[in-house]
């Protein structure tokens, strides 16, 4: 008897918890649909009368899948008279020689008005990648009103120069992104995997005050970088856009979120390349925002024990012929049905801003529809992993993230 009593007091803990955890998701699920509501009103908006003075700079390390591809898209904006700077740690980079073949390739046919492969040497205090952005910037004209950036693993469209630019035509607007959606090269379970997982992360931006920068997609005014600081932050830190986006975050400005802006990455990857990749960010992110990566882990570690939680105690429920049992099947009935729901919607919004990529993506997409819940799993496995350690390593570079401006080479 005492044993029961105690059995049905554990149970009403659980049921509080999954209650909980259902209106948590219910939450999550309205942030979801205002954020693909937003992203279908931005979608495909003419973007004219803002053309400002633009040097759009890419840093490069080795060669990259889809690289000739990638380079190409960024001599082919659609955004007269932009200055364009590729940028490599070393000459004796394999990247080096091909983006001059490149560029004698391109150049005659792009409306960029200067196009320029730099050469920036070693870093010493801050990120491989850190170095050779400032390194660019100090190379800039003064006429030069605004920065973008996008990395070398990323395959624009025609107007993403002209999109990422636009919304920092209103003052408040601190930066504008976009984002990333891999495009798996070889449909194996890792790199299905990676894409299921990556727009799940995407889902979270829109019109809201928690955007993140991505650092393959951004852009932000000359003077803003001045005034926040942006030189003094990146000399000492890891992550550009984590950085900047706290920094923009501190001055109480407006980080935008640009749906048109999401940018291709073809990729291949192994489990273990996948591990590393996302373990990676998330490590980043636990010392750049903790408070968002503990948010993110809450909410990943709550989910996942609901997802298979409620259920249980459903079959508990019927197995003990207690009072009113079938309302112990509404948790569970309507947690799935919104994990779904949330599914079905990301694929809908990728395949829409995207459409080029359609048929790449079937595969990825039915691998997120179908086993959203095994990635769930992972997901929270790869965030539990990040709770230790401050050892990273990034393009074959080895660093130890001390604090947001305290970064050590351990092996260059």
């Amino acid at each position: 008897m005492v044993f029961q009593e105690e059995s049905v007091n554990r149970m009403g803990v659980l049921e509080y918890i999954i209650i909980g955890a259902v209106i948590a998701q219910l939450f999550f699920t309205i942030q979801v649909v205002c954020n693909h509501h937003y992203a279908l009103k931005k979608h495909q908006r003419q973007r004219i009368g803002y053309r400002p003075q633009c040097v759009l700079i890419v840093p490069c390390k080795g060669l990259d899948e889809a690289f000739d591809k990638n380079i190409k898209s960024f001599f082919s904006q659609a955004y007269e008279g932009y200055d364009l700077f590729f940028v490599v740690e070393d000459s004796s980079d394999p990247a080096y020689d091909r983006l001059l073949n490149l560029m004698a390739r391109y150049e005659s046919i792009s409306q960029a008005k200067t196009v320029e492969i730099l050469v920036a040497g070693p870093t010493e205090s801050c990120s491989q990648k850190l170095h050779n952005l400032l390194f660019a910037y100090r190379e800039i004209s003064k006429e030069t009103e605004i920065l973008a950036f996008a990395d070398s693993d990323a395959c624009a469209g025609l107007n993403w120069l002209a999109q990422i630019v636009y919304p920092l035509r209103k003052d408040k607007n601190g930066a504008s992104s976009g984002y990333r959606c891999f495009i798996p090269q070889n449909n194996n379970m890792a790199s299905l995997a990676l894409s299921s997982l990556n727009v799940k992360v995407c889902q979270l931006l829109g019109n809201t005050p928690f955007n993140l920068a991505w650092g393959g997609s951004m852009a932000i005014r000359v003077k803003d970088f001045h005034e926040l600081g942006i030189e003094q932050i990146w000399q000492k830190a890891l992550s550009d856009d984590l950085s900047l986006s706290r920094a923009v975050r501190r001055h109480h400005r407006k980080m935008v979120f640009v749906p048109d802006c999401m940018i291709a990455s073809f990729q291949t990857t192994t489990w273990k390349e996948l591990w590393e990749f996302s373990r990676r960010q998330f490590i980043i992110t636990r010392i750049y925002s903790p408070l968002i990566w503990l948010f993110g882990l809450l909410n990943t570690t709550l989910g996942v024990l609901v997802l298979w939680g409620s259920p249980v105690v459903t079959i508990l429920a019927f197995r003990a012929c207690w009072p009113y049992a079938w309302l112990y099947s509404v948790p569970p009935v309507l947690f799935w049905g919104l994990q779904i729901y949330r599914a079905i919607l990301r694929q809908k919004i990728i395949a829409t801003l995207l459409p080029e990529y359609k048929e790449k993506m079937k595969m990825a997409r039915y691998a997120d529809l179908f086993f959203f819940w095994a990635w769930s799993i992972l997901f929270l496995l790869i965030m539990l992993s990040s709770v230790v350690g401050r050892t990273i390593t990034w393009r074959n570079i080895r660093y130890r993230l001390n604090s947001p401006l305290d970064v050590k080479i351990v092996d260059p």
